[in-house]
């Protein structure tokens, strides 16, 4: 066997260099941890958007109800725990399916996702995302008694959106207007309509058709229910985009993020939500004094007071975070869809 002799001393040294990176590379890739896959499985729904969406469906049916005692019933109950297993089904496929088309982009923004870290072969992911797909759609298809066009339309409209955000040769994601119109129609009207429709459907005996969650628009409630989470929203949609800048335009995502800088988005969604809470905080403290008994007062005032308190949370966390500041600002991100949830757990009191 011939041997190898490298004479010249920093040639040497970068060769043992190279030894020496190349087996620590092997012993980290041989110690690397497997996760179970259930733990995989969980962290691959990107659970901040399952938890947003397992908040809304009861939270509609109680917005829905005709009275208190209505919506605390047996029929309620049954209607939110059937919508709420195809609807999180929806939202894996959806989640699921970003994932997997933003691979590379994530290698770059979100390296601990489940798919670059490795945890989850992307084979695998996309066998996860269309058995999520076929039993959402089949549940909202098979069960008629329990089902209504309500929740078919916020199943099919979540999935044909979705569907269009991610995938090629589509993939609206890369036009900042059309991006932030898929989250905020679905996150906007097509589940808290949609929503909003089945409970009247199915838990409240409302005879419904194609035209209900049209009709549903029509009430006061689910009106301001749609158009509040709608500008919620557009605030979610955008703010994302904001710690993801670098690999966005690295793949020539043109998102509102990547053409006017990270500082302008991130003022400007702070200013919207804070303006949304406080809106909300005024117009029902008004509504206080015109209240035409004292649950309806209480309600109003809970909601009026739930909303400053998230406004002046805006106001107070933003203070802490440098726009340019990835690592800030996703941690602003996550802080934000905590008040998406509180929004949720107070729109039941919104009479």
């Amino acid at each position: 066997m011939k041997r190898l002799l490298v004479t010249n001393p920093s040639a040497r040294s970068a060769l043992a260099f190279d030894m020496d990176k190349e087996s620590t590379d092997e012993n980290l890739t041989s110690t690397k941890k497997k996760l179970p896959f259930l733990t995989v499985l969980w962290q691959f729904t990107r659970p901040h958007t399952l938890i947003g969406s397992a908040l809304a469906i009861p939270s509609l049916h109680i917005l829905a109800a005709p009275t208190f005692r209505q919506a605390f019933s047996y029929p309620t109950l049954v209607s939110s725990v059937f919508a709420m297993v195809p609807s999180l089904l929806m939202n894996l496929y959806i989640t699921g399916l970003n994932q997997i088309t933003d691979v590379e982009i994530d290698k770059v923004n979100k390296p601990n996702l489940p798919i670059p870290a490795g945890h989850l072969s992307r084979k695998r992911a996309t066998f996860v995302v269309l058995v999520a797909l076929i039993l959402s759609l089949g549940i909202g298809i098979m069960y008629p008694i329990l089902s209504s066009n309500g929740l078919n339309v916020a199943l099919w409209g979540s999935m044909i959106l979705g569907t269009m955000y991610s995938l090629p040769p589509i993939r609206l994601k890369r036009f900042p207007v059309l991006a932030a119109f898929c989250i905020v129609a679905v996150r906007g009207t097509v589940i808290n309509a949609g929503f909003f429709a089945h409970a009247k459907t199915v838990a409240f005996s409302r005879t419904g058709d194609v035209t209900s969650v049209i009709e549903c628009l029509g009430e006061g409630k689910c009106y301001l229910s749609c158009l509040f989470f709608a500008v919620f929203g557009v605030v979610i949609a955008l703010m994302k985009d904001v710690p993801d800048v670098k690999g966005d335009a690295l793949f020539n995502i043109r998102s509102f993020t990547v053409r006017i800088g990270q500082k302008n988005v991130f003022n400007a969604m702070r200013i919207l939500l804070f303006g949304l809470f406080f809106g909300v905080g005024a117009s029902f403290l008004r509504g206080v004094t015109r209240a035409c008994t004292p649950t309806i007062r209480v309600c109003r005032a809970i909601v009026a007071s739930s909303a400053f308190a998230a406004g002046l949370s805006v106001q107070k966390e933003a203070k802490y975070v440098e726009p340019e500041d990835s690592g800030l600002v996703y941690k602003y991100y996550m802080h934000l869809w905590k008040l998406f949830y509180l929004s949720y757990l107070v729109l039941p009191f919104a009479r």
